[in-house]
C-alpha cells in the first residue's frame, strides 16, 4: 500500500514538472533558427524542444531499421538463423532483466514478487533449468509447498538440474517427516554426487535412523575417501556402526555373526565400552575365555566401566566371591584411584562379607562424591558391621535424593538413557552418548523428599525390643545383584540402587 501511494506521489509530480515545464517554454520569448541551403525555419522553444524528441526518436527507429536490414542480408547470404537471433535479443534482456528482478525479491524475502518475475523470465527465455529453481525457491519462501514440489520434479527432467531437483524434493521431505521417501531420494543424491558433503551427512542420518547399518558404513567410507572425515573419527564412528549391526545380529539369533560383528567393532575401536563388553560375550561363548579377559584388561586399561566389570565377573559365573575378588585383583590394581574401581572393590568384599576393606575401599566417596550407588553400598557395609537400622536407613535415605552418578547422556542435547545406543531417541544425533554424569545430576522421585519419613521412619528413631541380630531386615533394605554371585552381593551399578 505504502508503494502504491509513493508511485502515484512521483507519477503526479512527474506530470506537473512537465506542464510547469511545457507553460515556461511558451511564456519564453525567443527561438530556434535552422538556416540550410537556404532555407529558414524559425521555431519557437516549445517547437524546438518537441523536434528534439522526434529527432531522437527518429534516429532509434533508424538504428533498429538498420540491424534488421543487416539480419535481412545475412539470412539472405545464408544464415537460416540471423533474423531469429535478432528477434530473440530483445526476448533475452527483457528475460534476463526479470530473472535478476527475481533474484533480488529471492534475496528480500518477498516470494510473490519473485514466482511472478520467474514466470515472466521463463515466457521470455524459455530457460526452466534456470526459471524453475528461482520459482520453486520462490514457492518455499511463499509457502506453496505444492508449487514447490511441482517446480523441483520439472527440474529432474534435465540432466544438469536433476541434483537440484532431487535435493529440494529431499529438503521438502525432512520437513514433511517422510523418512522413508526421504532415504530413497537421499540415496539417489548421493549417486549423482557422491562428494558432496551435505548429502552423505543427510544419508548416513537417515540409515542410522533406519538401522541400516551396513549402508551406513559404505556411506561413512565414502566420507573418508572424499576427504570428508578424518580417519580417527571415520574409524571411531565405523566401530560404533559395526556394533550397532552386532546387536541386531544377535537380536536375530545369529550369534556367531554377531560374535564376529563385535570383535571387529571392538578392533576398530578398543576403548568403544559396548564393543568391548560385546566381544567378550561372544569370546565366552565360543569358549575362549582368555580372549575375553584380554578384552576387558585392554577396554579398562582406557577406561573403567560397570558395564566391563559385570562382563569380567561373567566370565566365571559360578566362582565363590573369594575367588572372584583374587580373580578381580589385577584388574583392580590398573586404576587404583579411580572412582569405578574403588566402588567395584567395595562391591566385591561386601560379598566376600570383608566389611571392614569394603570400607577402606569406598574411603570417603559417601561423603565426598555422594550418589545413590556408594550411599547404598555404604549402607551395606553399615548393615554388615551390626549398625542399627537407624543408622542403615539414614544411608538409605540419602541414597533415595542422591543423584545417580554416570550415566549414557546426550552430548547434544542431554537426554539419559538407559543403555547405549548409535543414535540418540531424543535428538537423533548419532554416536553422541558418552558416559558421564548428566548435566543436572538430580534424581528425581515421584513422591518428593518431604515423605521420606513416611516411608522409612525418622532417621533419629532408636531401635528398641529385639535383638538386632534376630530381627529380619525390610525388603527395602535387601542389596541384591552385583559383579559377584554371592546371595549378600551389593549393587553393581547405581541403578539397582533402592528407589522410592
Amino acid at each position: 500500500m505504502l508503494w502504491l501511494i509513493i508511485k502515484v506521489a512521483v507519477f503526479i509530480t512527474l506530470v506537473g514538472a512537465a506542464s510547469f515545464g511545457a507553460a515556461y517554454l511558451l511564456e519564453l520569448d525567443g527561438g530556434v533558427r535552422i538556416v540550410m541551403a537556404g532555407v529558414e525555419i524559425n521555431l519557437t522553444p516549445i517547437k524546438a524542444v518537441l523536434a528534439l524528441a522526434v529527432l531522437v526518436l527518429v534516429i532509434w527507429l533508424l538504428m533498429r531499421l538498420a540491424g534488421m536490414l543487416v539480419a535481412v542480408l545475412r539470412f539472405i547470404n545464408g544464415d537460416e538463423t540471423a533474423l531469429s537471433r535478432y528477434f530473440d535479443r530483445n526476448r533475452q534482456e527483457k528475460g534476463y532483466r526479470a530473472l535478476g528482478e527475481g533474484v533480488l525479491a529471492l534475496a528480500a524475502g518477498e516470494g510473490d514478487k519473485a514466482m511472478a518475475q520467474a514466470a515472466k523470465a521463463e515466457k521470455y527465455l524459455r530457460k526452466p533449468a534456470l526459471t524453475d529453481l528461482i520459482r520453486a525457491q520462490a514457492a518455499e519462501l511463499a509457502g506453496d509447498k505444492a508449487e514447490a514440489e511441482a517446480a523441483f520434479k520439472r527440474l529432474l527432467t534435465n540432466e544438469k538440474t536433476r541434483f537440484v531437483g532431487v535435493r529440494g524434493l529431499l529438503r521438502q521431505k525432512l520437513e514433511a517427516g517422510d523418512i522413508d521417501t526421504a532415504l530413497k531420494l537421499a540415496k539417489t543424491a548421493f549417486t549423482l554426487k557422491p562428494r558432496h558433503a551435505e548429502v552423505q551427512d543427510t544419508l548416513l542420518q537417515l540409515q542410522a535412523d533406519k538401522g541400516d547399518w551396513k549402508g551406513a558404513r559404505a556411506t561413512l567410507g565414502a566420507k573418508l575417501k572424499y576427504g570428508a572425515l578424518p580417519r580417527d573419527v571415520h574409524k571411531r564412528r565405523d566401530a560404533v556402526l559395526a556394533l550397532s549391526e552386532a546387536r541386531d545380529v544377535l537380536d536375530e539369533g545369529k550369534s556367531i555373526e554377531a560374535r564376529e560383528a563385535a570383535i571387529e567393532a571392538n578392533r576398530l575401536s578398543p576403548d568403544l565400552i559396548p564393543a568391548a563388553v560385546l566381544a567378550a560375550r561372544g569370546y565366552v561363548e565360543a569358549g575362549k575365555p582368555a580372549k575375553a579377559v584380554r578384552v576387558i584388561n585392554k577396554a579398562w586399561l582406557m577406561r573403567p566401566h560397570p558395564d566391563l566389570a559385570a562382563a569380567f565377573a561373567a566370565i566365571e559365573p559360578d566362582e565363590t566371591p573369594q575367588a572372584r575378588l583374587k580373580r578381580f585383583s589385577k584388574l583392580l590394581k590398573v586404576h587404583p584411584d579411580n572412582r569405578e574401581t574403588r566402588l567395584l572393590e567395595a562391591e566385591l568384599n561386601l560379598a566376600a562379607e570383608d566389611f571392614p576393606a569394603a570400607r577402606r575401599a569406598l574411603g570417603d566417596l559417601a561423603e565426598v562424591a555422594p550418589d545413590a550407588r556408594a550411599l547404598a553400598i555404604m549402607a551395606a557395609v553399615e548393615r554388615g558391621e551390626g549398625s542399627s537400622d537407624a543408622v542403615v536407613r539414614g544411608w538409605l535415605a540419602r541414597a533415595l535424593g542422591a543423584p545417580r552418578g554416570p550415566q549414557w547422556c546426550c552430548d547434544n542435547c542431554q537426554h539419559v538413557h538407559a543403555e547405549w545406543r548409535p543414535v540418540c531417541e531424543s535428538c537423533h544425533s548419532f554416536d553422541t552418548l558418552s558416559w558421564r554424569a548428566p548435566a543436572d545430576g538430580v534424581l528425581s522421585t515421584s513422591t518428593g523428599l518431604e515423605m521420606l519419613p513416611l516411608l522409612i521412619g525418622p532417621v533419629e528413631e532408636q531401635e528398641t525390643g529385639e535383638d538386632e541380630e534376630d530381627r529380619e531386615i525390610p525388603d527395602a533394605e535387601v542389596i541384591e545383584d552385583g559383579p559377584a554371585t554371592g546371595d549378600d552381593a551389593p549393587p553393581a551399578r547405581a541403578e539397582d540402587a533402592p528407589r522410592p
